[in-house]
């Protein structure tokens, strides 16, 4: 991963605020940041697990002190205030990392999908309540995957009511959902920067019981601190290099999958999801 630090030196350290940040990806992420000079937020739903990470963090900054924040993203709630302690920071980069699979159907306490929610619905309503919040030319990096490609997602059905549920389906169907969710905020909001990404397979503690011990016994996986590398490359990088909107693997502009390159299907999901979360 790149020494940031020097490319850090600015007036005011930036501020990064990264969702599900207590493990894997977005923990590793955090650490990198810091190291470069950011002021790092952690974003978590476990007080013991954000503690233990912002020990990390601020062992490895060399700017601002990290700061830790609780929100549980099955709950809209747990969003809004979230976003509400947040409303005196400028935000420089969000990056929308946290994620869940269920492993059976699960009804939110807002009567939504819980993958759909925590993945997607959630993050969407954080983006928009901290939207005059983000500096110009900010950053919203979202953590997407190439599970979109086995995933099915219906903007007039979000929480995947009748018929058999897959955990696959329903999360490569969050995956498409943050893909689009990127290429329309770059169509709406031209002055802020979106990008989504793939991390790679990478060993972390995310999953159902039978992903989690394919991530500690197959050989050959990503280490946390590689799959974050392209969080902290989106978060970085010059723009003039980047493509607004853009999905990416391995820093690669990548198209995903046909069946969600359509910008009217990504219109109609930014407008079902603003009405599933009330906006």
């Amino acid at each position: 991963m790149e020494d940031l630090t020097a490319s850090q030196k600015v007036n005011e350290p930036r501020h990064v605020v990264i969702t599900g940040a207590t493990s894997g990806i977005g923990q590793a992420g955090a650490v990198a940041l810091a190291r470069g000079g950011w002021r790092v937020t952690v974003v978590g739903r476990d007080q013991a697990r954000v503690d233990a990470t912002l020990g990390l963090v601020r062992a490895a900054a060399t700017g601002p002190a990290p700061r830790g924040e609780l929100a549980d993203f099955a709950r809209l709630a747990d969003v809004r205030e979230l976003a509400e302690r947040l409303s005196g920071e400028r935000v420089d980069v969000l990056a929308n990392n946290a994620g869940v699979v269920a492993r059976a159907r699960a009804t939110t306490v807002d009567g939504h999908e819980l993958t759909i929610q925590t993945n997607h619905l959630a993050p969407f309503l954080l983006t928009n309540l901290l939207r005059e919040r983000l500096a110009p030319g900010a950053r919203i990096v979202n953590t997407a995957s190439m599970a979109h490609n086995a995933g099915s997602l219906d903007p007039d059905n979000l929480d995947r009511t009748g018929g058999v549920y897959s955990a696959w389906l329903a999360y490569g169907g969050s995956k498409r959902a943050n893909i689009l969710f990127a290429a329309e905020a770059a169509r709406r909001w031209p002055d802020l920067l979106s990008y989504s990404f793939h991390p790679g397979v990478v060993r972390t503690r995310f999953g159902t019981p039978l992903a989690k011990l394919f991530y500690r016994l197959a050989p050959g996986l990503a280490t946390p601190e590689q799959g974050a590398d392209q969080l902290v490359w989106l978060s970085t990088a010059d723009p003039a290099e980047l493509a607004n909107g853009g999905y990416y693997v391995s820093r690669k502009l990548t198209e995903p999958n046909p069946a969600i390159r359509d910008p009217k299907l990504a219109a109609r999901l930014w407008e079902a999801s603003a009405k599933a979360v009330g906006l």
